[in-house]
């Protein structure tokens, strides 16, 4: 068998997560997940008005978008 070269250095740079990126993301999913205008969880168990499900589904689509947008770094 023969044996397998060696690479030098990897061609790949690593990619670093930003953390607070991943927060944005993880809170702007919790709003659209609970305030969603008729399928949101807190909306089929408490009667929430519209005013307030359709602001906070806005909100959580920004910090979705604002999150993903740099969410990866490159060392």
């Amino acid at each position: 068998m023969a044996k397998a070269t060696k690479e030098g250095k990897n061609s790949k740079p690593r990619v670093k997560i930003s953390f607070f990126k991943a927060l944005l993301i993880l809170i702007g999913a919790d709003l659209v997940l609970l305030f969603a205008p008729k399928y949101g969880m807190l909306n089929g168990a408490f009667i929430i008005g519209d005013g307030i499900s359709w602001s906070a589904l806005v909100i959580g689509l920004a910090l979705l978008v604002a999150g993903f947008k740099g969410l990866y770094r490159k060392e």
